[in-house]
């Protein structure tokens, strides 16, 4: 019932060992940090180690970082494969374009292929951004962030310690931390997951069978493969919506698992 694969289908997903021999599903977010400081990652260039806007767009292609101004850029949308870049009359197959005026903080960072970074948004490391994916204007990535392929972290979206499956969006205004999206998920503008109870100690998980104890001080959502929210909702920490559940607008979930299809209002 609390297990991976009752959430997500892991079939496509590009890291399905980070749920390898998992009792719960939430241990992933166990297993998360020693992942991702074991991953390989390629060299930035220098003026991406600090703290600071990059003066220029940046070109990743082939592991080789590109100056935009000897290259022409049409910005489409990246998650429907629209973001092409041209070498003369060449297309650079799978270039991914990181924006002037972006922020990469520290040397963990890797990008899949057709990824696109606006200005603006702030990836701090370890993050793994996956093919087709767009990281929006304004968005902030405070690291551990394991983003899969064709997913959305939007504007004024606030992301740390959290997991992305293939095909989740956070596009506006939203708060996701200690969590995991399942595939094809979608919050809606101003989706805030909260993963701090007020009361200290773990996160307790309420179920029919009674509460099971995470483990997890920090703990927000897990949301299962296709799961929705609407605009302005709220879920308390150790909420566990299954697959295809829906989070209706202006509405707090109560923590504790849902079933696959349930309406919260």
């Amino acid at each position: 019932m609390l297990k991976p694969h009752s959430f997500f289908d892991l079939t496509l997903f590009a890291h399905p060992e980070i749920f390898s021999s998992a009792e719960f599903v939430w241990d992933g977010l166990k297993k998360l940090k020693s992942y991702m400081e074991n991953q390989s990652y390629p060299q930035l260039p220098g003026c991406a180690k600090k703290c600071e806007p990059l003066t220029q767009t940046l070109v990743f292609y082939g592991n080789t970082f590109l100056e935009a101004r000897e290259l022409r850029i049409e910005y489409g949308d990246a998650t429907k494969g629209n973001l092409k870049v041209y070498r003369g009359e060449e297309i650079l197959a799978g270039a991914s374009v990181i924006m002037a005026g972006a922020i990469l903080l520290g040397d963990k960072i890797r990008f899949g292929q057709g990824v696109k970074v606006e200005s603006g948004a702030y990836i701090a490391s370890p993050a793994i951004i996956g093919d087709m994916t767009e990281i929006r204007q304004g968005a902030y990535l405070r690291g551990y962030c394991l983003i899969g392929r064709k997913c959305v972290v939007g504007h004024v979206t606030e992301v740390k310690h959290t997991i992305f499956l293939d095909s989740a969006k956070a596009g506006h205004f939203a708060y996701v931390g200690d969590s995991i999206l399942g595939n094809d998920v979608n919050l809606g503008a101003g989706t805030k997951l909260a993963n701090l109870r007020f009361a200290p100690g773990n996160v307790q998980v309420r179920t029919k069978n009674g509460s099971v104890d995470s483990g997890l001080k920090k703990f927000g959502a897990i949301m299962g493969d296709s799961v929705q929210t609407g605009c302005n909702s709220v879920t308390n920490p150790g909420t566990l919506l299954g697959k295809k559940s829906l989070l209706l607008p202006n509405t707090t979930a109560p923590s504790g698992f849902h079933e696959k299809n349930s309406i919260i209002r």
